[in-house]
């Protein structure tokens, strides 16, 4: 009986957050070991199934580069990366980027939420003309090949497929006016369609526990950033590496009027539920308004 009693007070804890998110936008960049490890890929698909069945509109965003990096093997295609995590990205690179992101791993993706028992829609940023890029600026005026920064979101198909009631699951390959086509980071494409929606949150999967002041210790972890404070952070080094794109996508989503950008543990079976519908939460708030948390409080 007192596991029953339990099992209800959690669903009075999720109560007021349905009701709170109901029609709301969730974006969720989708990547490491929740794309990965085969019990992590249910959960997950579960959680965005549940968060589509209880009225809100989840959107997936998803990376791929475990399937790009060993199609390239498998091809004897060198796969090499720019200080900043970019994959320099020449013509052949980016046929199997192609096919691998619109091709096998969304439609792997599309196949999970809909044996969960969602309808999912699997696209790209080349559909309905999503994502526009131009070949993006490095700082060291560096050549990276058909590397894409997105200059405009088009956002009319996201909504039809939520409006169909469906699960619209986004592959971050983009095109332009020339018809070419660009390797966008999934983080930088996460961001940039949430703040084309103004989704209500935007969500990032990581292998971490969200932004630790200190990357060995897990109990440093920074519960609330405000944005205020990111430069700062920067400059120590306590935003660097994959973390900073992260990072920079809630920024300009919050600028565009996204609510609330959270960045949380992919490998906590369950971690969507947890950071939606729970009083604590998991991760890393970031927003532009809350006090920033000390690591570990």
């Amino acid at each position: 009986m007192q596991t029953v009693i339990e099992k209800a007070q959690v669903l009075i804890e999720a109560l007021p957050y349905i009701r709170e998110f109901e029609g709301k936008t969730v974006v969720i960049k989708y990547g490491g070991a929740a794309m990965l490890d085969p019990s992590l890929r249910a959960s997950t698909a579960q959680d965005v199934v549940l968060m589509r069945y209880v009225g809100m509109n989840p959107i997936v965003v998803h990376g791929g580069g475990p399937a790009i990096n060993a199609m390239l093997k498998r091809l004897d295609i060198a796969s090499r990366f720019t200080a900043g995590g970019l994959r320099v990205t020449d013509a052949a690179t980016m046929e199997v980027v192609e096919m691998m992101l619109c091709g096998q791993v969304n439609k792997d993706i599309v196949t999970l939420m809909n044996q969960a028992g969602g309808e999912a829609v699997g696209l790209s940023g080349k559909d309905g003309k999503m994502l526009f890029a131009r070949k993006v600026d490095t700082a060291d005026g560096e050549d990276i090949g058909l590397v894409g920064q997105i200059t405009s979101v088009d956002t009319k198909v996201v909504r039809a497929v939520c409006a169909a009631g469906m699960i619209p699951v986004i592959a971050p390959v983009a095109t332009d006016r020339e018809g070419r086509t660009w390797n966008v980071n999934a983080d930088t494409a996460a961001g940039d369609i949430a703040a084309a929606l103004e989704a209500e949150k935007l969500v990032f999967l990581t292998d971490t526990p969200g932004l630790l002041r200190d990357k060995d210790d897990p109990d440093s972890l920074i519960h609330r950033l405000h944005s205020r404070d990111v430069e700062t952070l920067k400059k120590q080094g306590v935003i660097s590496g994959g973390m900073a794109p992260k990072v920079d996508a809630c920024l300009r989503a919050l600028d565009a009027g996204v609510r609330r950008t959270h960045i949380i543990d992919g490998r906590t079976p369950h971690s969507l539920l947890l950071e939606i519908f729970t009083e604590k939460g998991l991760g890393t708030l970031v927003s532009h308004d809350v006090a920033a948390g000390n690591g570990g409080e």
